[in-house]
């Protein structure tokens, strides 16, 4: 197999993702996220895996129907 094709081939794609970044991509600035919204961002990131987590313990059958036993007559159809 001729390799020249090959390398040609990732030559022409590495310049085509060149101009696709020097024509269309945008800095950070430019899309006016400033550093509080980059912290805002990390700490979303950070904090929303462990709060899924432990919510989702207590999205099982069992623990809704326990969280809806608590108060069963505060429930619209009851009152």
């Amino acid at each position: 197999m001729d390799t020249n094709f090959f390398i040609n081939y990732v030559e022409i794609n590495l310049n085509a993702i060149n101009i696709m970044i020097n024509y269309f991509a945008l800095t950070v600035t430019e899309m006016g996220i400033g550093k509080i919204e980059l912290v805002v961002i990390g700490a979303v990131i950070l904090i929303f895996p462990i709060l899924f987590v432990y919510a989702s313990k207590n999205l099982d059958a069992k623990g809704v129907f326990e969280w809806m036993m608590e108060k069963p007559n505060d429930w619209i159809g009851k009152k």
